[in-house]
């Protein structure tokens, strides 16, 4: 199995792209991942070299995909001492959560003013099931919870907007998953998940408004708990 160089767990993946010459592409998609799923913690140098040899290609493909993480705020290079993994940042937690919540109401707004296809809310339906499947494992619940959401923008040809939240939530995403399960109960995002569907069937705007707000606060109610427990891992810049 692939594992990244200085990853804390032996993901049981292959690498995106294997058997195929790498891409910039699937290498930051790699090891982005790892940043947000914390298999790469903060502060955890990362060598060119390393990652280099682990996807079989030069360093200039990795270079690149360094480059791209250290603007979306994941990795610095410090000269003459490395590139090291960036601590989750509160403020750039604040940001995203600001723009997701005014991307998502107003996809979920839509979705209870137009309606749903029977197809896009069984999906649901079984995203939900998933998730309910998926209780001891944070990753498998949060890939599931990106899907609940990315299908009900796709149920109003909006899918396009997923792709933009990507790199902005990035930081939100670090934080979501420090706090999974321990911190909050995967059984209160399932319900709110099944809070929000509801609203968009029984095509209620406002309630579907309450539910986004409930369910994209949660992790902020415990963010200075997490900040205190894990202040080697995340930095109060706001």
């Amino acid at each position: 199995m692939a594992v990244l160089p200085g990853s804390t767990h032996n993901p049981e993946k292959p690498v995106p792209g294997a058997g195929a010459p790498p891409t910039v592409g699937s290498i930051l998609d790699a090891i982005r991942n790892d940043i947000i799923t914390l298999r790469l913690m903060p502060g955890k140098r990362v060598s060119e070299n390393e990652l280099a040899r682990h996807f079989g290609t030069s360093r200039t493909p990795v270079r690149e995909a360094l480059l791209l993480l250290v603007d979306q705020g994941l990795v610095e290079v410090w000269p003459q001492r490395g590139t090291f993994i960036m601590p989750i940042s509160l403020a750039a937690v604040q940001r995203a959560r600001f723009v997701r919540n005014a991307v998502e109401v107003a996809v979920f707004k839509r979705a209870a003013e137009e309606g749903l296809a029977a197809s896009i809310t069984d999906e649901l339906d079984a995203i939900i099931a998933m998730q309910e499947g998926s209780k001891d494992s944070p990753e498998n619940f949060t890939i599931a919870d990106d899907a609940f959401h990315r299908t009900v923008a796709n149920g109003i040809r909006m899918g396009d907007i997923w792709s933009l939240l990507e790199r902005e939530k990035a930081q939100f995403d670090r934080l979501r998953f420090l706090s999974l399960p321990n911190v909050t109960p995967v059984e209160l995002l399932i319900e709110q998940h099944k809070a929000m569907l509801s609203a968009v069937k029984r095509r209620d705007p406002i309630a579907a408004e309450a539910a986004v707000h409930v369910h994209l606060s949660e992790v902020l109610k415990v963010t200075e708990h997490l900040a205190q427990r894990y202040s080697d891992l995340i930095v109060n810049d706001l």
